[in-house]
């Protein structure tokens, strides 16, 4: 698996967490349960935001990357 393909499946890993976090904000009765999810899905929403840039950089100087 090239760094590329490892970077891109990071970052669909990350984007799931980010909507499996949202979900379980949405679906749980627990105020402080709630703000934990909320906080962890905006930290993971930052971590996608960078691996997005980094996917990008890879594309744009490495084209045996893109696939």
């Amino acid at each position: 698996m090239t760094v590329g393909s490892q970077v891109k499946t990071c970052y669909a890993s990350i984007k799931n967490i980010e909507a499996t976090l949202g979900v379980l904000a949405s679906q749980t009765n627990e105020a402080n349960a709630r703000n934990v999810y909320r906080e962890t899905e905006t930290l993971i929403r930052e971590i996608k935001q960078d691996l997005e840039k980094q996917v990008l950089m890879l594309a744009r100087e490495e084209p045996q990357y893109n696939q």
